[in-house]
């Protein structure tokens, strides 16, 4: 079976989104996902006309901030974007938890807690007939098997976004997680990191790299690269389950690190073409 695909334009800053846009249709993506600003993107009737002469539509859009810390302010921010999501047509609303806490785990309390939060804004997104999709990943307070685990436990009304690289960070074959999950699952990150030995390079700080263990206690410091590249991701049995599980709803994929002095939207949806042709390849 074909799947819808997406890609995320989550690096994207102030683009130009029309040629940006006609590119990724080039490039063979079915639709994408989005991460701008409501100021930027304009009213929705604007951007439905911009998305339809491209031939693109807006799969996804994300949350600014999140639910974890339970600010009025940052609820009002994205009930406004979940507004703009709904007339939009968008499949779902993604959201992430909060960074982790810098000297220790988040306890079970706080993942609780965390979930009741992201609940609630699924509640006001539900009477815009709009879904929520909590997206997993490392370094945020859901932070390995066993912390996913409790807030799924206690996740009633918003659903889940595995990106299967962060599935396998944790220790866990995504394949097994997606089928793990599957009753909760409305949508799928694909994104890959790579293959080098025991040390990979990491962000130590905003200017420079060094070379370290991809996982220093805690905390995960991937290389990540695009999903075409050889990494970790065994993405023929990921597509096999999730065609086993009829998995309609959309697939999007992410790209790797920036290419110094070929980072721009266009440069990148240029660039994404290999990472389409790739998973169509595969039966995507």
């Amino acid at each position: 079976m074909a799947f819808k695909l997406g890609f995320a334009t989550l690096r994207w800053q102030d683009p130009d989104l029309e040629p940006a846009l006609e590119l990724l249709n080039e490039a063979g993506w079915d639709g994408w996902e989005a991460r701008f600003a409501l100021d930027w993107m304009g009213t929705p009737a604007r951007m439905r006309n911009l998305c339809a002469r491209t031939g693109m539509p807006l799969a996804v859009l994300t949350a600014v901030g999140s639910p974890d810390a339970r600010d009025p302010r940052v609820f009002e921010i994205n009930k406004r974007r979940m507004e703009f999501a709904a007339e939009m047509g968008c499949d779902c609303f993604m959201y992430m938890c909060a960074p982790a806490p810098a000297d220790r785990p988040a306890t079970a309390d706080e993942i609780q807690s965390a979930a009741a939060a992201a609940d609630e804004w699924a509640a006001f997104a539900a009477e815009l007939d709009l879904e929520l999709s909590f997206h997993i990943h490392t370094n945020h307070t859901v932070n390995a098997q066993a912390e996913w685990a409790i807030y799924m436990r206690h996740l009633t009304q918003a659903q889940l976004c595995i990106d299967v690289s962060h599935a396998h960070l944790w220790g866990w074959d995504p394949a097994a997680a997606l089928r793990h999950y599957r009753t909760q699952l409305n949508y799928v990150h694909l994104q890959e990191y790579a293959r080098v030995d025991l040390q990979e390079y990491a962000r130590v700080d905003l200017q420079e790299y060094a070379r370290v263990d991809i996982r220093d206690g805690r905390w995960f410091y991937p290389d990540w690269v695009d999903v075409h590249v050889p990494g970790h991701m065994d993405f023929p049995a990921i597509r096999a389950a999730l065609e086993d599980l009829n998995f309609t709803r959309w697939v999007t994929a992410c790209p790797g690190s920036p290419v110094p002095g070929a980072d721009s939207p266009q440069d990148e949806a240029r660039r994404s073409a290999a990472t389409c042709a790739f998973l169509r390849g595969l039966g995507f």
